[in-house]
């Protein structure tokens, strides 16, 4: 009796164990999290994608890490990192730019590569604006109502360019439940990376990277994309990350290769 009443037990076990593995990928819903040493800051799969743009685009034009923090702490101020079909008059898009103040059409101002890299040229033309406080650059740029509201998105800002400028390795983890996959798209997704980053060399599912920091830009923008194109696995550096168990990030290993990004 003793002997049916274990197998029964364990059976049961079993059995709720496999159906626990079965619907576990859907119990953390989709949402993305980026974790350095400055703090953790939560992100939705879209603001992921967006704040993965605009580092991207910062990468292209060559700027400093600074120039990253400033455009997030805009960002969140005013579209919380959405691109937004409208706004204030007749701003739209993750920085809220005015096509009526010559930013451009809202269909481009609503590309956030074009967006983002609007604002960097306009950011560039400040004078020191890399030693002006944040919100004196930011509102130079912005010229809103009140400039010094971006000045409390400081410290998320150098959280999210800590980890999108690939300052801090595997940073970034997104994960979204089975029923949020997409059809695999990789080859638009590496044309919308090249779009972003700039010509970056590649070889099949491989980017080729100069160095560690990056290579970690490059997984960052990988990773944060995968939702919409589809992408399954993203490997750099002894780390891998996968969809099916994206929530608990990037694991060991050993076989990823240090001088691309493979990206599937």
């Amino acid at each position: 009796m003793v002997a049916i009443t274990l197998t029964v037990m364990v059976t049961l076990c079993v059995g709720c164990y496999a159906v626990f593995l079965h619907f576990r990928p859907y119990l953390h819903g989709s949402n993305c999290e980026v974790n350095t040493p400055l703090g953790k800051e939560p992100l939705d799969l879209e603001q992921a994608a967006n704040a993965a743009t605009i580092s991207a685009v910062a990468y292209r034009k060559d700027l400093p890490e600074r120039a990253v923090v400033i455009a997030y702490a805009t960002a969140m101020q005013e579209s919380h990192l959405r691109n937004l079909p409208g706004g204030d008059r007749d701003s739209v898009g993750i920085f809220q730019q005015r096509p009526s103040q010559g930013w451009g059409a809202v269909d481009q101002l609503r590309d956030p590569v074009y967006a983002s890299g609007r604002f960097f040229d306009a950011l560039k033309k400040v004078k020191d604006y890399l030693d002006r406080d944040l919100y004196d650059a930011a509102q130079r740029v912005q010229r809103s109502a009140d400039g010094t509201a971006y000045a409390q998105h400081e410290d998320e800002g150098k959280i999210l360019a800590q980890a999108y400028t690939g300052h801090i390795p595997a940073a970034v983890r997104c994960w979204f439940s089975p029923d949020k996959r997409t059809a695999p798209r990789r080859s638009e997704a590496m044309r919308e990376l090249r779009r972003s980053f700039g010509r970056l060399p590649s070889k099949g599912d491989a980017v080729l990277v100069g160095g560690q920091r990056s290579g970690w830009a490059v997984a960052s923008w990988a990773v944060s994309h995968a939702q919409p194109y589809g992408l399954v696995e993203v490997t750099f550096a002894g780390r891998r990350w996968t969809a099916d168990d994206g929530h608990s990030g990037w694991s060991a290993d050993p076989k990823a290769p240090k001088d691309r990004v493979l990206i599937r």
